[in-house]
């Protein structure tokens, strides 16, 4: 997570750029903060500049949030996995 935001309908925002591999909005997905895994649970949206899309690649920008769960931070990792 590089950088947060707030948004009206989905709440925090985590701005991201995926490291390697693909973010697919039907993943499940974990939030880990120090190594620690403090969430886990599904994507509420997958946003690419004002997009909603369905895949991320690596090394591309992108916008995540997370279902029920908005203490996002500048910091956290965003692991998904099917």
């Amino acid at each position: 997570v590089k950088a947060t935001f707030k948004a009206s309908k989905v709440g925090t925002v985590a701005g991201c750029i995926v490291e390697e591999g693909t973010v697919n909005v039907e993943h499940k997905a974990r939030l880990l903060r120090q190594g620690t895994i403090i969430w886990r649970g599904k994507l509420k949206s997958l946003r690419r500049v004002k997009d909603d899309v369905k895949t991320v690649q690596a090394g591309v920008e992108c916008g995540i949030g997370l279902e029920n769960y908005n203490d996002v931070k500048e910091g956290d990792i965003i692991e998904t996995y099917s």
